[in-house]
């Protein structure tokens, strides 16, 4: 039975990057996935959004660097995974709305972002044609951006291969194999693994894997469909994200929805139902185009002649707060969590990725040891992020 030092269920956006960062750091690692290949499950549905301007610390500090390898990663490795470094804008059109950006900003702000509240003549500038009623202004954040999850991932992927990572596609873990609560190794659909550490980085199906150990992790996945224009000529550069809440009776209500124009031209598209949509269905419905175009036109009336090429269907692994769970846990030695990324397991994975090392390695820093202590399993899930 081959040993290897850490064993990572999932290849997708959490997993392949971790394993990026193990090889980097001279760990045997292993990636064991039940699809045919890599960023086959959730991380294809994703969108591309990038952004630091979270709410929440960890999540800002774990993005920040993940932007940073995003943004350096074609001239230090000459793949062009489109990074677009266009910024986020969080619009505001009431004053309730105002107020919350800007208490988030100065938030932000002391975590050391780039962020700033701005006008409503900023806003114009920045998303020509924008509608202006009741326009009050937003937030900016100019060091966003987007990249291709596909072309990222397959970059990730073939870099942490030439490390020396293995992966093993088209097998499932059926069973973590444990004694004395130590993890000795795994149980696949196809043999047994020797590692004393495992991360389970199985997306929307993280309650799967640590059930196998016993522990009953906060995690469930719910459904959430985005789409994709045809290309036209680029307009705009930033995310937009419009946080006020919808009501439609007839196709359904809605909280925030956002988009951007990707390096082709492309608008891609994104919206959370409300109420929420438990469940893995990832089949896409009749409902969701007509919900989000009303509001988008709404929003920027330039985009009423421009086409749909089609829309899909992701999960987003939720928890109660709206914040990952990771890191280890005292029941089981060697297990590690790195779930619950509500969505943005994309644009933390990188970041993530390199966190994960450093337990594993023993070279946690201060900023480490505060992040894992504010989203380790055991805390308190009452308070939910202000921008989830």
């Amino acid at each position: 039975m081959v040993e290897y030092d850490v064993v990572i269920i999932g290849a997708g956006s959490v997993g392949v990057p971790t394993a990026l960062a193990t090889a980097n750091d001279g760990l045997k690692t292993l990636i064991i996935d039940s699809l045919p290949s890599v960023a086959q499950a959730d991380n294809k549905h994703a969108i591309g959004g990038i952004r630091a301007t979270h709410s929440h610390k960890g999540k800002i500090w774990l993005c920040q660097r993940s932007i940073e390898i995003f943004s350096s990663w074609e001239e230090k490795y000459e793949d062009d995974i489109w990074w677009s470094q266009g910024g986020y804008i969080f619009l505001a059109y009431t004053k309730e709305h105002e107020n919350l950006l800007k208490d988030t900003v100065n938030l932000q702000k002391s975590y050391g972002l780039n962020i700033n509240y701005v006008d409503a003549e900023k806003i114009k500038e920045l998303i020509p044609g924008i509608n202006e009623d009741n326009l009050l202004g937003g937030t900016y954040s100019p060091g966003d951006g987007n990249a291709s999850p596909l072309l990222s991932l397959h970059a990730f992927f073939r870099r942490s291969k030439a490390l020396g990572a293995s992966y093993q596609f088209n097998e499932k873990v059926i069973d973590i194999l444990t004694q004395n609560n130590k993890v000795i190794g795994i149980q696949t659909t196809k043999g047994q693994y020797k590692t004393q550490s495992i991360i389970n980085a199985a997306g929307a199906h993280a309650k799967e894997i640590s059930n196998m150990v016993g522990i009953n992790t906060t995690v469930e996945p719910e459904s959430h469909e985005a789409g994709i224009t045809e290309p036209v000529k680029n307009f705009f550069k930033p995310m937009i994200v419009d946080i006020r809440p919808c009501f439609d009776p007839k196709f359904g209500n809605s909280k925030n929805y956002y988009f951007y124009q990707n390096k082709e031209g492309k608008i891609i598209f994104c919206l959370t139902p409300e109420p929420n949509i438990p469940g893995t269905d990832r089949r896409e419905t009749s409902l969701f185009l007509p919900q989000i175009s009303k509001r988008m036109i709404h929003l920027l009336p330039r985009l009423r002649n421009i086409k749909i090429r089609r829309t899909w269907r992701g999960l987003y692994p939720m928890t109660p707060d709206g914040n990952p769970i990771l890191g280890k846990i005292n029941e089981i030695e060697g297990y590690i969590n790195a779930v619950g990324m509500c969505g943005q397991g994309f644009m933390l994975g990188p970041g993530l990725g390199e966190l994960l090392s450093r337990i594993l390695i023993e070279k946690l820093t201060t900023k480490d040891k505060e992040i894992l202590e504010t989203l380790s399993y055991t805390r308190n899930f009452g308070v939910e992020e202000e921008l989830k």
